[in-house]
């Protein structure tokens, strides 16, 4: 395996505000589904958050989506 490992605090891109969107869905919204706070929600979809191996499998639920097409390895 080449190239360079991440930073541990190098945001994780990702298409959250994208699928929301798509889905109809507020930031409050896909916080209830998902069981997160609102600002948590905005925290990731601005790459300020990392979320934990649980909240990406949720988010994934709730998407319909496997985990690696809502985050994005750079």
């Amino acid at each position: 395996m080449t190239g360079r490992k991440p930073a541990l605090d190098t945001p994780i891109p990702n298409r959250i505000a994208e699928l929301r969107e798509r889905a109809g869905l507020s930031r409050v919204e896909l916080a209830q589904r998902v069981g997160v706070n609102p600002q948590t929600i905005g925290y990731l979809e601005r790459g300020e958050y990392n979320p934990s191996l649980v909240l990406a499998f949720r988010l994934a639920d709730q998407f319909e989506l496997p985990i690696e097409e809502i985050f994005v390895r750079g």
